[in-house]
């Protein structure tokens, strides 16, 4: 028997939203439309992308987390999707652990 690793299956934008309202704590039910949700997902990948094509490190994903949050909330804000709390923003663990359920780890 071999410890292979499983091969990740394909990102689903539809599944990960899903995954995330369901991952939501009872309080937020309802807080998030779908397509909220997908507007903060939208916003996690273009935030990363001001930041370049580059392999963090744990720390250093940790001392984006802050900067990551304050992005949101703000643009959010700014965007007239809605006035959230980086409290309220647990919209991504739900995409972790939906990119782990999945396969994807890193």
């Amino acid at each position: 028997m071999t410890n292979a690793k499983k091969e990740p299956q394909p990102y689903d934008e539809d599944a990960s939203v899903k995954y995330i309202q369901d991952f939501l704590p009872q309080e937020l039910k309802g807080r998030f439309s779908n397509d909220d949700l997908l507007y903060l997902l939208d916003l996690v990948d273009n935030f990363y992308e001001t930041k370049g094509d580059k392999d963090f490190t744990d720390e250093e994903y940790e001392a984006l987390d802050k900067e990551l949050l304050d992005y949101m909330v703000k643009n959010a804000r700014e965007d007239g999707v809605g006035e959230y709390t980086e409290d309220e923003i647990v919209v991504l663990e739900g995409e972790v652990e939906y990119c782990e359920s999945i396969g994807y780890d890193e």
